[in-house]
C-alpha cells in the first residue's frame, strides 16, 4: 500500500517545518477576530504554531500574532492559547504512552 504524504506547515515562532497534526492553527476572520482553529478549516488568514508551551510564551512575549495576522491580539487570547496548547501537549504525551 502506498504511503500518503504528510502535510507540513511552518511555525511562525520557531520557523521549523513540522507535520500539520503537531501544530495548531490560529485564524483571523474577515471581521478581524482572532481565534484558535482546532479543525484547521475555518475561513480566514491562518498562522501555525507548534504545540509547545515555550513556543507560545515566545509568541506572547514578542506579540508575534499582532504582526503575522495584522490584527490586535489581546492578552486573554494568549492565555487561552497557552491553556489549549498545554492541554493538547498533555494529551499527546498521554496517548503516546498507550502505543
Amino acid at each position: 500500500m502506498k504511503e500518503r504524504k504528510v502535510p507540513l506547515r511552518k511555525c511562525v515562532v520557531s520557523g521549523e517545518m513540522n507535520p500539520k497534526g503537531t501544530m495548531v492553527r490560529i485564524v483571523r476572520s474577515k471581521e478581524g477576530v482572532v481565534s484558535i482553529d482546532p479543525s484547521g478549516k475555518m475561513p480566514g488568514r491562518g498562522a501555525y504554531v507548534t504545540i509547545e508551551p515555550t513556543i507560545v510564551q515566545k509568541a506572547r512575549d514578542k506579540q508575534l500574532f499582532d504582526r503575522v495576522l495584522k490584527a490586535k491580539v489581546e492578552d486573554s487570547f494568549y492565555q487561552e492559547l497557552m491553556d489549549y496548547v498545554s492541554h493538547q501537549k498533555a494529551r499527546q504525551e498521554l496517548f503516546a504512552n498507550d502505543k
